[in-house]
């Protein structure tokens, strides 16, 4: 019988999670909140497996068996037959503080809780529950499918066995894991979100449109994607949390979020998710 993965969020990151998983024999049950959000999240997986399937990468009989490994519900009953929870919901401390307490509850006594977070502290997250010692971050780049990296982030008490156990997940998977330690925005946000905030602060002071400014870094630095572009992949909101958790965890300025960033997610204009960011969608 194949290993359950629970996945908790059925968002970009959190059906991209379950689609990988699926796509590698494991059952997947995928929980959210929302019934719209997880239909929205099959609908996107599936989507995601006939691109596959038009690249060659991906036989057509094989899509509906991994849809099939993937089970649906806003209910958290399924969590303690799971080896493995990933939860990949919402950038916000309180919300994932208060999820980990809920899963520490509902768990078997040997299932490792895991975080897709992109940069709150994984030793803060453990420390909500009583198994710190199976807590540990498991952070996927987006698009999940696509991406190759899994950021691997322990806290101050995950054990070597759990990190043991993920980093044999992630190669299962076809992704390949690279450690960070316990410090803000870890290693990936940590070199990405400076920079995202200084293409802003370009943007601001009118230095460069947003086209010039990214055409720079594509063509300059061969980056595949320019900083705005990518900015709005991520979402726009998603940005600017990662970079106050930078500020408050370093106290260093050089973090500081650009006032424009602040404006537009004041503004709701958060990337592709809401059809507006740097660029219109």
């Amino acid at each position: 019988m194949a290993e359950r993965i629970a996945v908790l969020g059925a968002g970009q990151m959190g059906n991209g999670i379950a689609h990988v998983f699926a796509q590698h024999g494991f059952a997947v049950t995928m929980i959210d909140v929302s019934p719209d959000a997880l239909a929205r999240g099959r609908a996107t997986i599936a989507g995601n497996l006939d691109r596959q399937i038009k690249k060659g990468t991906l036989q057509t009989a094989d899509k509906d068996a991994i849809l099939g490994r993937i089970e649906t519900t806003a209910s958290m009953d399924s969590v303690p037959g799971a080896s493995l929870v990933v939860e990949a919901v919402t950038e916000r401390r309180d919300l994932k503080f208060q999820i980990f307490a809920d899963l520490d509850r509902l768990a078997g006594p040997d299932t490792i809780l895991a975080s897709n977070t992109s940069s709150i502290s994984i030793t803060e997250i453990a420390a909500r529950t009583r198994r710190p010692a199976q807590v540990i971050g498991m952070h996927f780049m987006n698009p999940v499918p696509v991406m190759q990296l899994v950021e691997i982030i322990r806290g101050l008490a995950t054990a070597d066995e759990t990190a043991r156990r993920v980093m044999a997940w992630v190669a299962t998977v076809g992704k390949t894991p690279v450690e960070s330690k316990d410090y803000p925005g870890f290693i990936a946000n940590r070199i990405l979100m400076p920079m995202i905030n200084e293409a802003v602060f370009c943007l601001m002071e009118g230095v460069g449109t947003p086209d010039a400014i990214d055409t720079v870094m594509k063509l300059g630095m061969n980056h595949p994607m320019g900083p705005l572009a990518l900015a709005d992949l991520i979402g726009l909101d998603t940005c600017l949390a990662i970079l106050d958790v930078l500020h408050q965890g370093f106290g260093d300025p050089k973090y500081r979020a650009c006032p424009l960033l602040r404006t537009y997610v004041a503004a709701g204009w958060l990337g592709r998710k809401s059809k507006r960011g740097f660029y219109p969608y």
